[in-house]
């Protein structure tokens, strides 16, 4: 095989790649664009695009019955933490900037690799310590100055870190099922639970339900459900967590040019400070992602 050959190999997951991130970084817009509420916003995200996802898991050959019940009760309660992961980071989507809401949303990586701490009883190490200090001082930053926009900015990006607290969870729950079952499959099952998470939650916050235009919802489906996802795992096995992490920034940066053009969200001088320290400590942390996920909490004494 030749040099160009080579090249020409890596082209088509790296376009996939970035290709991916993009996807996953509209979905801010679309959100905003439904004219339902958020969370309702969430749960037709996940139901419309569930049959598909089955679909899919199926073409794999991921089988989605027959499996233990230990693992189907682990992806089901996965799939708990990514409805209420949805439903906080839809929440914090309409009341914060998008570049914001992109960041602290997948702020995940950083609470996995802090959760190895725990989970292996030791200290952070090697770049570990850069990864915190960034996160903790970008995050600062960037809080600090939604809070001098409104205190409904500084609500809203709280919101999306929580959203990224509880995406880890989903990862740490699910990573079990996901060994066995596979990817599509998992999303599947966890899916089903996310949906009445979403449905429900927002049924008690007294949301619209049912849209009148369900253009941003099945383009929203479609893009973060099956594109994005999609693209991505399909991407992400032929590159190492350095080349996965740079390539995760693509999604704040389209976020901040879609808020810049459709919502007049300016961004100063000391926002991309924050955006540089917080997205440093994300490529830093995806890095470790790979060791933690393997990482098991210790057995009791």
């Amino acid at each position: 095989m030749t040099a160009h050959d080579t090249d020409r190999g890596k082209a088509l997951p790296m376009l996939a790649l970035l290709a991916g991130n993009a996807a996953l970084a509209l979905g801010p817009w679309l959100v905003r664009l439904a004219d339902t509420g958020p969370v309702a916003a969430g749960f037709w995200r996940v139901a419309l695009a569930l049959p598909l996802v089955a679909l899919i898991a199926l073409a794999n050959r991921q089988a989605l019955t027959s499996h233990s019940p230990r693992l189907t009760g682990l992806a089901l309660a996965g799939g708990v933490f990514f409805g209420f992961d949805i439903a906080a980071w839809h929440l914090g989507i309409g009341e914060t900037r998008l570049a914001n809401a992109v960041l602290f949303g997948n702020a995940g990586s950083v609470v996995l690799m802090c959760w190895a701490f725990i989970a292996l009883r030791r200290l952070p190490q090697g770049r570990e310590w850069p990864a915190i200090i960034a996160a903790l001082t970008g995050a600062a930053i960037l809080l600090g100055r939604s809070l001098e926009i409104a205190q409904s900015n500084f609500i809203g990006d709280l919101f999306c870190l929580l959203a990224g607290l509880l995406y880890a969870g989903y990862l740490l729950t699910a990573q079990d099922a996901r060994k066995v079952m596979g990817g599509w499959a998992v999303l599947t099952w966890a899916g089903m639970a996310s949906a009445l998470v979403l449905l429900g939650t927002a049924l008690v916050l007294g949301e619209t339900i049912m849209p009148r235009d369900w253009t941003p919802l099945l383009i929203l489906a479609f893009s973060s459900q099956i594109v994005g996802q999609g693209l991505l795992v399909y991407a992400l096995r032929h590159f190492s967590p350095l080349i996965i992490g740079i390539a995760l920034l693509t999604q704040p940066a389209v976020a901040a040019a879609v808020g810049w053009w459709r919502f007049d969200e300016i961004l100063l001088p000391l926002d991309f400070l924050g955006i540089a320290l917080v997205g440093s400590a994300l490529v830093l942390a995806r890095m470790a992602q790979p060791k933690v996920l393997a990482a098991k909490p210790p057995e009791p004494a």
